[in-house]
């Protein structure tokens, strides 16, 4: 299921090659909603970046020193790179309406991505014994009910082939593509069950799809980089990958970001969370133009901030700045 992707992935990517107008048209004309203008393209772009956390009540109550702390920081945006609760939850509606309400006192726009523990994990019975999609679903009516405001922000859902996708959304800030995909860790849905299984053949479907629009869209606007926004490490190093036996649920994903970032030949930056460590790093030696920055995580109660300038197109991602802040 997972080669099937990575074969519409790559096939769909060289056909808009050969016509971005028909696949770029409704992003190449999106205009900022008013009052949310782009920050100046000169100055690049700063955004604080958080994952794995909070997870237990006594990091809950702590989350909002660190919200706090961002807001201080006065970045254009927030990103959460997944897991706001524990791998044994709770994954009930009381707490994500918790988190989401303390979210909500971000003063810039925020963008949840979903992690495992709020969705894939949340099956298991110390997390309450859910079903994985149900809680994907409500997830999305909680923190994707509604659009940031974010310069040229979109949505996979607006096309009909994706319409439960509402999670995979993009915004250009600075000289920048940002794209978020719903990529989780536990092997990304795969190998559990027939039904997740087939889950996790139809989300792959449209992440390589929207993958391929983010790159095509970024190539033809000139863009500086691309930073692609996941909560899994996707076997980027053997500890994130499964058990002999196991298909990966990452393999497809990591053959399709290499072609990509290759192609591209500009700085691209995937952020990510879910193995609980920070992480700067070019993982990928065929492609030595992609970055990898992983948020702290549970234990720690930390946030990344990430100050992105205007690139040239021939520059490197050194230039890319990360300060790290921890609460003590």
């Amino acid at each position: 299921m997972a080669e099937a992707g990575l074969h519409h992935g790559i096939a769909a990517w060289r056909r808009r090659l050969g016509a971005l107008c028909a696949s770029l048209l409704l992003g190449a004309c999106a205009t900022p909603p008013a009052g949310s203008p782009a920050p100046s393209a000169s100055d690049g772009v700063r955004f604080a970046a958080l994952g794995d956390v909070p997870y237990s009540q006594a990091q809950a109550n702590r989350l909002g020193d660190m919200l706090a702390e961002i807001n201080a920081a006065r970045s254009d945006f927030a990103i959460h790179l997944g897991d706001i609760t524990s791998g044994q939850g709770p994954c009930s509606d009381e707490w994500l309406q918790a988190r989401a309400r303390q979210f909500e006192t971000l003063a810039a726009p925020f963008v949840l991505v979903p992690g495992d523990n709020e969705w894939t994990d949340c099956h298991r019975l110390l997390a309450g014994g859910f079903d994985p999609l149900e809680r994907l679903n409500a997830l999305r009516n909680l923190f994707h009910a509604h659009d940031p405001r974010l310069p040229e922000f979109a949505r996979q859902s607006a096309d009909a082939r994706f319409a439960e996708y509402r999670e995979h959304v993009r915004w250009v800030a600075g000289r920048a593509l940002f794209v978020a995909l719903n990529v989780p860790g536990s092997n990304n849905n795969l190998g559990r069950t027939p039904q997740m299984d087939a889950e996790h053949a139809r989300r792959m479907f449209a992440v390589f799809d929207w993958l391929d629009e983010a790159f095509a869209l970024a190539e033809s606007r000139h863009l500086d980089a691309v930073v692609v926004l996941m909560h899994a490490n996707p076997g980027l190093d053997e500890r994130a990958r499964p058990r002999p036996g196991v298909e990966d649920g990452y393999a497809a994903l990591r053959r399709v970001l290499v072609e990509q970032a290759r192609w591209f030949a500009r700085p691209v930056i995937l952020m990510h969370g879910d193995t609980h460590g920070f992480r700067r790093d070019h993982p990928l030696p065929e492609a030595p133009n992609l970055l990898r920055i992983e948020a702290d995580g549970w234990p720690a109660l930390g946030w990344l901030h990430v100050s992105l300038p205007a690139l040239q197109t021939d520059a490197s991602s050194d230039a890319v700045r990360v300060r790290r802040h921890l609460l003590r």
